[in-house]
């Protein structure tokens, strides 16, 4: 017997049989794609903690180059040689504190009942320990974040910084080489005193050559970015201080 394609059961039955095909379909490429995506979110915070620690491939003055991903696991051991978490005034080694996700800790200390991890990881470069804190904070439009890079006096060895809607050419510059590299050599401590990193307009220092005002120069038209950036290095990186203070 022919079927009644004309009829408004089989268009129902027909669009309910697609519709559980194609959803089979997607499911079984959203499973099988699950360790791809969760090995390039690793890769991708590896390479960034790499970059503010000053490893990466950048060779023209305005590069942001990274490590690339066939290598970066090896690169990442051999240049961070601890993880911590600091929680609740502890601080304990962690071979995968890199993985902590900052946005749900925070989300976590919300409560008032949770004391959020911190994760922190120890680098070496060039004889030299420096120390990588991640910073997440919001923007114009959605999240920003990144890594700053310290001595144990808490001078910016490094930063990078990355965005998930700031405007092209305005809150969008924050992930380029002339804003980021600004930050090197700033300080936010004034003795004893945590002060802070402003980005600011108008702080008669275009070239950055002061770096002991704790601010850089803002990027044209984009104000709230920069309210931003600033905001979540006084906020994040501030609870790191009592963990430098223990290494001098």
């Amino acid at each position: 017997m022919a079927i009644d394609t004309e009829k408004n059961s089989y268009t129902v039955i027909f669009a309910v049989v697609m519709v559980i095909i194609v959803g089979a379909i997607l499911a079984g490429l959203a499973s099988g794609l699950k360790p791809l995506v969760k090995a390039n979110e690793r890769y991708e915070k590896q390479q960034n903690i790499l970059y503010a620690m000053g490893i990466n491939n950048n060779e023209g003055a305005n590069d942001v180059e990274f490590i690339p991903t066939e290598v970066v696991e090896d690169e990442f051991k051999k240049y961070i040689k601890k993880q911590y978490v600091i929680q609740g005034g502890e601080v304990k080694e962690d071979n995968d504190a890199y993985l902590i996700d900052i946005k749900k800790e925070e989300n976590k200390a919300k409560s008032g009942n949770y004391q959020r991890k911190l994760p922190l990881f120890v680098g070496e470069k060039e004889g030299k320990s420096i120390y990588i804190v991640p910073v997440r904070g919001k923007g114009l439009w959605d999240a920003i974040w990144g890594y700053v890079a310290l001595d144990k006096d808490m001078v910016v060895q490094g930063v990078y910084f990355d965005h998930k809607g700031e405007t092209p050419g305005l809150g969008a510059e924050i992930k380029q080489r002339y804003f980021m590299d600004d930050f090197t050599g700033e300080k936010f401590l004034d003795g004893d005193v945590f002060k802070g990193i402003k980005v600011a307009k108008g702080n008669n220092d275009p070239r950055n050559d002061i770096k002991n005002d704790h601010e850089v120069d803002a990027l044209a038209g984009a104000t709230i970015t920069g309210d931003g950036v600033s905001a979540m290095l006084q906020k994040d990186v501030r609870m790191y201080k009592s963990y430098f203070e223990t290494l001098n």
